[in-house]
């Protein structure tokens, strides 16, 4: 599919502020630019997004009922009553129980946590759970990452003498359960600061709330931001504003003192002696706690972040990066088999959307095959299967449609359903799935227009190669950590040549190593391009070709160098 690039035109106000920052700050024009455009345009706006503080973390009694979560938490401890600390099964949810249990287990020598089960108790809160706190006289339950819409289950608990503290950061409906304390800064009556917490982060506001009102050192709490910017990288919440102090902070920890558990995982994948970043969690750290909850149960992932032992961090570890390989397999095997459900789809190019089940399907991966779907067709997707009587299914979107509000308009179709704008899980009964189906690929008809349905890539500017210096370089260093909302600059060169050194890399020479220049450098610029073999006769004829890429560092046998990491290729052909 071909990509459309979108050149962003700078407003002379923009490039007003840029020559302000230039003078004030001598930093390059094109990292001026960037900031500009991130909303970022006086001195000290730059300064405090160069060097997050965490003085400026808000207060976390801004957020609605804090007061009365640290008030009953307060209680429990001193009462010395049970209490559960609950949490969903995925990256999110097992960090934030993690960090949770762990900062409390010195306060509490009666404290149990829990994760559901995906296959037989299903997303967030269940009877089950309640049962079991209530067997074992738990007499408060914290929610973590789930719990906003468990409104029946919240009133169960209730009847069995124990309270709830939900911490959540999905969209809530009209009425909120009747929790001790619902914490959740997307609440309608919510002036907290920054609604974009992750669930793991809502946890550490409420560790921060309890710190302050006991008196507590905030250095103990720091300790645990290695698993808070694990949770931020993973859930693909903005990482801007308080996410980005959270997740700057958690990335040097992660880098420098990790958990034993997490550490044990950075082992296993690869990552030791490098610098993590962001795109590391979210693409080999990320994955192996997640495959815990998909696989096996999630229980397991938070056994491996709790672990005191270095040996047993290294058991779990590897079992956790074995159920990994194993979902590797069946997320490819059910991606095929979706894919040739696809093709038999006699009307594909006027569909907006894909819709497709099979109950045999294997719960734990659907999610995954949902994104992979997303990414190939460009097109919002739900892939559905059978999970007890309930038909359940996992739904990823494109730019441009909220697939939350698109799936909420079918609620009365649905047992359950929850999410964000870009990702959410449903439930329904058989019977109304033909219904459900119906409804949505008519909303999606309607909604979504033919440019959603091109892969866009957005170029931040355009660069000759003579631009792309060390001093460049350091300076997009200092943008970090990158993600959703500080997206990592793209940038276009144009009418590049191949130096006459380029050459097919890979096991079946799929990517091409390239050497490059263009009129404004004879000295060649290395880059790599992923999977791009088509483009390599074009190359090879020494005709120019416009490139799009990020800026990256290369390190082999202890040497550092800059390196293109290209995204697209644009030749005359296409």
């Amino acid at each position: 599919m071909t990509n459309k690039w979108n050149f962003r035109t700078p407003t002379t106000e923009e490039l007003h502020k840029r020559d302000e920052l230039v003078e004030a700050l001598g930093l390059s024009p094109v990292i001026c630019l960037l900031l500009v455009q991130r909303g970022i345009t006086s001195v000290e706006e730059v300064k405090k997004f160069f060097k997050p503080n965490l003085n400026d973390l808000h207060d976390p009694f801004l957020m609605p009922d804090m007061d009365k979560a640290v008030k009953r938490l307060n209680k429990a401890l001193g009462n010395k009553e049970k209490v559960l600390v609950y949490g969903d099964y995925d990256v999110d949810g097992t960090t934030a129980v993690s960090l949770v249990y762990k900062y409390l287990r010195p306060y509490s020598s009666s404290l149990d946590y829990y994760i559901p089960d995906r296959y037989d108790e299903g997303y967030g809160i269940s009877y089950k759970g309640i049962d079991y706190a209530a067997e074992n006289d738990v007499k408060l339950i914290i929610s973590l990452d789930c719990g906003i819409k468990a409104i029946e289950k919240i009133e169960y608990a209730k009847q069995k003498g124990i309270d709830f503290i939900i911490c959540d950061h999905h969209m809530p409906d009209d009425t909120l359960p009747d929790a001790v304390a619902v914490l959740d800064a997307k609440r309608t009556d919510s002036t907290y600061p920054y609604e974009h917490l992750s669930g793991c982060g809502v946890g550490f506001k409420f560790m921060q709330a309890f710190a302050q009102s006991n008196g507590f050192p905030f250095s103990e709490l720091e300790k645990l931001l290695d698993l808070t910017a694990v949770s931020i990288a993973s859930d693909i919440v903005p990482i801007t504003g308080e996410n980005r102090i959270l997740a700057y902070y958690g990335l040097k920890q992660l880098n420098t003192n990790p958990s034993l558990g997490l550490k044990g995982i950075i082992d296993i994948c690869g990552l030791a002696g490098k610098e993590i970043t962001i795109s590391d969690i979210v693409f080999k750290i990320g994955p192996r706690i997640n495959a815990s909850g998909r696989m096996m149960n999630g229980k397991e992932a938070v056994e491996l972040l709790l672990a005191k032992d270095s040996e047993i961090a290294r058991e779990k570890s590897e079992n956790i990066n074995q159920y990994n390989d194993e979902r590797r397999e069946l997320d490819k095997k059910i991606t095929d088999e979706a894919n040739a459900i696809i093709d038999r789809f006699s009307n594909m190019e006027d569909r907006k959307a894909i819709i497709v089940y099979n109950q045999g399907w294997h719960k734990g991966v659907i999610g995954i095959v949902a994104s992979r779907l997303t990414e190939k067709y460009y097109r919002p997707a739900v892939v559905l299967t059978k999970s007890s009587e309930l038909i359940t299914g996992s739904a990823r979107s494109v730019t441009g449609f909220d697939i939350y509000k698109a799936i909420e308009s079918c609620r009365d179709l649905l047992e359950n359903f929850g999410g964000h704008t870009y990702a959410a899980g449903l439930s329904l009964r058989e019977e109304n799935l033909e219904a459900f189906t119906q409804r949505f690929l008519e909303l999606a008809g309607e909604e979504i227009i033919a440019e959603q349905m091109t892969p866009q890539i957005d170029v931040d500017a355009i660069l000759d190669l003579k631009d792309i210096t060390p001093k460049l370089v350091n300076e997009l260093k200092r943008m970090n950590p990158f993600g959703p909302d500080n997206h990592k600059p793209i940038f276009t060169t144009l009418e590049v040549k191949d130096y006459g050194t380029s050459k097919l890399v890979g096991k079946e020479l799929e990517h091409i190593k390239l050497e490059l220049i263009d009129g404004s450098s004879k000295t060649p610029m290395h880059a790599i391009a992923f999977g791009m073999h088509p483009h390599s006769e074009h190359i090879k004829t020494m005709k120019p070709f416009d490139i799009c890429y990020t800026i990256e560092e290369n390190t082999y046998n202890g040497n550092t160098s800059i390196q293109l990491m290209i995204k697209d290729i644009k030749t005359e052909d296409n």
